[in-house]
């Protein structure tokens, strides 16, 4: 981006007057991230509050859902394959490294197409893909299943807890919890989805959204336009990310999705069980569900009472309103995910934010 532009941006940021406290809740966790770690939320104009959303599909992963994925690799001695970010997130009574430790065969993979290279390369054991993320991702997973179907790899499945972040929002906004004034979308998500899949919040709730990008220039771009909508009393939705995102979105990648995957009831962590927020994987694919293929007791959760993370995710307290926040829990030794992922907000805080 042109960095005059974004110069002047930035000036225009910091001399913008507010007459009110504004609150702004940013969806996407890596805009979380960013703000922290480009220095634009320490260009906020005085009255503005950046407020964390459950924008971080490792953060939202209730712990049932990682008890479930080690109890399977204890008993059916399957091969787990799984992203980085997952592999230190504490589950009920451990984690998926403390697991690989003691011996189990966890492999860290960087795409859902590395798990299926490991069916083929072994094809006498059964293969998991610990499969979560967001509409951003969930189109990648899908195409792996169908190019399992191809190959005839028949010990390859997926444990799915993908999720759709639109419900996650309405259900924070029908909660009336909150205490926010407009929304930071996400880019990412939207390039999926559309800046259609969002018009509810600004025609049903009356609330302002801008969708942007994660570039210094985006961030200021997007925040400011955000702030116009608010302090003009507009509840409009605006796309700041034109280069990537579109009215309609990806009709392909969402086809891709929903040919393998369909909607269904999820449990988000911190928020409880979102009705039509999740992907499971449709009947005609059910050779490549974890689930089905390998049934185990439902695992009895328990949580940390301290960890704060499910407030945190409804965007009710800052990360250092956690009695844990960088005492008992850090990245080196976190209790709750939102420590662990890279998208996490008290990761991005406790990097970045702390002064």
């Amino acid at each position: 981006m042109n960095n005059d532009l974004t110069k002047k941006l930035a000036h225009q940021m910091q001399n913008f007057s507010l007459s009110n406290i504004v609150r702004i809740m940013e969806v996407c966790g890596t805009h979380t991230t960013e703000f922290f770690k480009t220095g634009v939320k320490d260009i906020f104009p005085s009255g503005l509050h950046l407020v964390d959303g459950p924008g971080c599909p490792v953060c939202v992963t209730p712990n049932e859902y990682l008890d479930r994925a080690i109890s399977i690799g204890k008993k059916y001695n399957t091969i787990i394959t799984t992203f980085g970010d997952m592999i230190r997130v504490p589950s009920s009574y451990s984690s998926l490294a403390k697991e690989k430790a003691n011996g189990m065969d966890i492999e860290i993979i960087y795409s859902p197409i590395d798990a299926l290279q490991i069916a083929e390369k072994y094809p006498n054991r059964e293969v998991i893909l610990i499969s979560i993320g967001f509409e951003t991702t969930s189109p990648s997973h899908a195409v792996t299943v169908l190019e399992a179907m191809k190959k005839n790899i028949k010990n390859f499945s997926l444990l799915t807890a993908n999720k759709l972040t639109p419900p996650a929002v309405k259900a924070l906004l029908d909660s009336k919890e909150i205490n926010i004034d407009g929304f930071i979308l996400p880019g990412h998500v939207s390039a999926i989805i559309g800046v259609n899949g969002w018009k509810f919040i600004s025609e049903d709730y009356n609330m302002p959204c801008v969708v942007t990008g994660f570039e210094n220039y985006d961030l200021i771009n997007g925040t400011l336009a955000l702030l116009d909508l608010i302090t003009n009393n507009r509840c409009d939705i605006l796309n700041e990310y034109t280069r990537v995102v579109k009215d309609e979105g990806n009709s392909k990648a969402r086809e891709i999705m929903y040919k393998v995957f369909e909607k269904c009831d999820s449990l988000w962590r911190g928020i409880g069980t979102i009705p039509e927020s999740g992907l499971s994987i449709k009947e005609d694919y059910s050779n490549f569900d974890a689930f089905k293929k390998f049934p185990v007791p439902p695992p009895l959760p328990k949580g940390n009472e301290d960890c704060r993370c499910g407030e945190l995710l409804r965007g009710l307290i800052e990360p250092d309103k956690c009695p844990l926040f960088a005492k008992k829990c850090t990245p080196e030794h976190p209790v709750g995910p939102c420590m662990v992922s890279s998208e996490g907000p008290c990761a991005a805080y406790y990097n970045y934010g702390r002064k």
